[in-house]
């Protein structure tokens, strides 16, 4: 056999065990790529993703684009094959698996976690919406959660509006541990609430609820340290003067929080805030309207430049890495609060796009 068909012969075989070899071993990797984007003015599986009851709302015209990240599952190793495609292709990135899932963190627990975030930032979207609007909403400190075999269990409820500790008013969920840690562990503390299903009943009724009960709990000493506890979390639970209700399922985490609060402004609003443009974006949110970065902003964009966005609200946080790599047509803009936004927003339909604060490399 001549010498140049043998070469040619062993490089072939060489290459497929290598790639065999590719196939077969597992990185500790996982990867992250565009995921669907929607319309919070519109329908998503054809219902309104905003519903909003009780109040007048407006048409609206244009694109508030809610954007997601698609992620590979949790018990999902990549091969090397994958990995090396994964950190050639321009749409994808490929990250260490601890990055999404810490802690060895099942996807039940992640979904489950994702949930809860998302839940949280409607109520931080709504909230922070009908300030914008100077719509007075309600709001009162509750127990949100009891740690089970803990003091306070079967004493105190979720869902129990806290109205003061050892007779002093809470006015932040803050108030309560810092009232408790007063105490040395095995004292007495003395609850004033109002039961969960007294509070919910005076909610359902639009009404104020009246009826508090004393409920007495004995501190004992926490697992990190020498301070007093008795085994609860405290929140804050709202009431909004009429109906909203965001449908949209299979999706996580609370970085549609800003969209979600200005398509329920735009609901709210006469006026058109788009202008009839296409805007996207994302970002978390707080009750005061503040923006908080999120995760996967390379990601987000494309997914939303494929869609058809020509701006992209983007957390001022995000904002160097997002313009590292632009898709084109895609104008970024920087936003640090719904203020910002709104700003932003009435520029953009007001062809003012010159003054938009727009994001640049670091």
């Amino acid at each position: 056999m001549p010498r140049r068909t043998t070469t040619m012969l062993a490089s072939t075989v060489l290459l497929i065990a290598l790639l065999c070899a590719g196939v077969f071993i597992k990185t500790p990797y996982s990867e992250m790529s565009p995921g669907p984007t929607v319309n919070t003015l519109g329908e998503h599986d054809g219902e309104p993703v905003l519903q909003i009851s009780g109040r007048k709302t407006y048409p609206t015209t244009g694109h508030l684009n809610m954007t997601t990240v698609r992620v590979t599952s949790a018990d999902y190793r990549m091969n090397l094959v994958e990995a090396v495609y994964g950190w050639l292709a321009h749409d994808n990135i490929v990250v260490p698996h601890d990055t999404l899932y810490p802690d060895g963190k099942t996807e039940e627990q992640s979904n489950q976690e994702n949930a809860e975030e998302f839940s949280q930032s409607q109520e931080s979207a709504k909230v922070a919406a009908l300030r914008e609007l100077d719509i007075p909403v309600r709001s009162w400190v509750i127990v949100s959660s009891v740690v089970k075999g803990s003091p306070a269990q079967g004493r105190l409820h979720a869902g129990d509006v806290i109205r003061s500790v050892d007779g002093r008013p809470v006015e932040e969920p803050s108030d309560v541990a810092e009232l408790v840690t007063r105490h040395e562990p095995g004292e007495k503390v003395v609850f004033t609430v109002v039961p969960a299903k007294d509070a919910a009943a005076a909610e359902k009724a639009g009404k104020e609820p009246t009826r508090t009960e004393d409920v007495t709990v004995t501190t004992r000493k926490s697992e990190d340290g020498g301070r007093a506890v008795v085994g609860i979390e405290a929140g804050t639970d709202h009431t909004f003067p009429f109906s909203i209700d965001i449908k949209l399922a299979d999706v996580g985490g609370p970085s549609a929080g800003l969209m979600f609060a200005l398509g329920i402004v735009d609901k709210l609003t006469p006026e058109n805030i788009t202008g009839g443009r296409f805007v996207a974006g994302t970002g978390t949110i707080d009750e005061d309207g503040k923006v908080g970065p999120i995760g996967g902003v390379e990601m987000k964009t494309v997914g939303a430049r494929e869609q058809g966005a020509e701006y992209f609200l983007t957390p001022k946080d995000n904002c160097e890495s997002a313009a590292e790599d632009v898709p084109d047509g895609l104008t970024l803009v920087e936003v640090d609060t719904i203020d910002d936004a709104m700003s932003s927003l009435a520029d953009i339909r007001a062809g003012r796009t010159d003054r938009l604060p727009t994001c640049a490399k670091g």
